[in-house]
């Protein structure tokens, strides 16, 4: 696999972890940077601009969260890949990931192959998706186009209520990418006060009745992301 013009940065305060993580990398032929805390991570991709940036929650002077949460609101970053590394007890952790902008997490005790596996496949992420136009998406065989409010199935109109369309558009512009209800809530309904969790799961439902059950999945305690087919 050809990846030697994309760029990762790590950032964790444990030297094995770093070492571990870079070596398998570098063996797929990533060009890899290395950080021990959220502050150093920041200074070190300003200066880099990686594709992919993982990082550790629990660092000194910065953690992960609050890294994320910087370098989101940098414009140079808005697109970046970025990825928590967590324990498997740490959920509300990822949720607080997903909050501030994380693109995936990835679950410790680190497997190297398994890592490699997840890194790849997020920067792949984008490939399934073709913008043919500024407001339209195709994506396997569905066809979004967002000025029309149309959603077209196989070549057959699929008829979806408003917000049904705004959430699906939502969700397929960055396949892969998981969504918190805060997130949905936000992007979709914005300062509503009658809008509940309740209300998503409907759209989601009406969504998977009229789409089928493969397209948007459920990501347990935290939201919803689209699965490219």
């Amino acid at each position: 696999m050809n990846n030697a013009g994309q760029k990762i940065l790590i950032v964790d305060d444990e030297p094995d972890i770093l070492e571990l993580i870079e070596y398998n990398l570098k063996k797929e032929g990533y060009q890899v940077f290395l950080a021990s805390n959220g502050q150093e991570g920041i200074s070190v991709a300003k200066k880099v601009h990686p594709d992919l940036i993982i990082l550790d929650i629990m660092m000194p002077k910065m953690d992960g969260i609050e890294a994320c949460r910087l370098m989101r609101a940098i414009p140079e970053f808005k697109n970046t890949f970025m990825v928590f590394l967590t324990a498997r007890s740490e959920e509300y952790s990822e949720i607080a990931g997903f909050n501030v902008g994380a693109d995936d997490y990835i679950a410790k005790p680190i497997k190297p192959r398994a890592l490699v596996s997840r890194i790849n496949a997020i920067l792949r992420r984008n490939t399934g998706t073709e913008e043919v136009s500024e407001n339209k998406l195709e994506i396997g065989d569905l066809v979004i186009d967002r000025e029309a409010y149309l959603v077209f199935q196989a070549g057959q109109k699929v008829v979806l209520a408003k917000k049904e369309f705004e959430l699906l558009y939502l969700l397929a512009s960055k396949p892969g990418k998981v969504y918190t209800r805060e997130s949905i809530l936000k992007n979709i309904w914005e300062d509503s006060v009658v809008v509940t969790n309740r209300t998503i799961d409907v759209h989601i439902r009406k969504l998977r009745e009229k789409l089928g059950e493969t397209y948007v999945s459920t990501v347990k305690g935290v939201g919803y992301k689209f699965e490219l087919s």
